[in-house]
């Protein structure tokens, strides 16, 4: 069973949660996990084109996408798959496969809730089974600190990445990466 997180990181935080969320879904026994960063050579005349990494995706049960917010949504990068993938769209291409998300941004809220529900609608129209948290906000350990429950959540604004996101919000990204492999596994299985 194959999982793929794919992410853009502006300053290096969102690389962390993808990190993070790659290690819950190694977790999951048989789950082959990889990280694919979105490269901004890809974008050229304003459009994304990697052909190897939209077959990556092709080949996977599952895809975690990941962004930072920028201004109340996605990165521009991230939005750029999401255009390339019209033909995926038409030819229901990806429907079943598992998706879910993560983003950071500076702010305990930030706008996070319209990028993941973003990337939701998104999952949506690729006819994409959304796998949320499964989680409240009620944790001792501090998992889910920030409450966003349509995936996982990250602060992040001028610290370096070695320092934020925290250990909680990187372990609420492990147990986002857990969950999706583990209901991949089941679907597949």
């Amino acid at each position: 069973m194959k999982v793929s997180v794919i992410y853009f990181s502006g300053s290096g935080h969102t690389k962390k949660m993808a990190e993070a969320v790659l290690s819950g879904a190694n977790l999951v026994e048989g789950c082959e996990a990889s990280l694919i960063e979105i490269q901004g050579s890809d974008i050229r005349d304003g459009r994304w084109k990697n052909d190897a990494v939209l077959a990556a995706l092709d080949e996977s049960d599952a895809i975690i996408f990941g962004s930072p917010t920028y201004m109340g949504n996605i990165a521009a990068q991230m939005k750029a798959i999401k255009d390339a993938t019209g033909e995926r769209y038409l030819a229901q291409a990806w429907r079943d496969k598992v998706a879910s998300a993560f983003t950071v941004s500076g702010g305990p809220s930030g706008d996070k809730l319209n990028s993941l529900v973003t990337f939701a609608t998104f999952a949506m129209q690729q006819g994409m089974i959304w796998v949320g948290l499964g989680m409240t906000s009620v944790n001792e350990d501090g998992t889910n600190r920030l409450g966003f429950y349509f995936g996982a959540g990250g602060q992040a604004l001028m610290e370096p990445p070695a320092e934020a996101p925290n250990n909680e919000d990187k372990k609420t990204g492990m147990l986002l990466g857990h969950r999706v492999a583990q209901i991949a596994s089941r679907l597949t299985s």
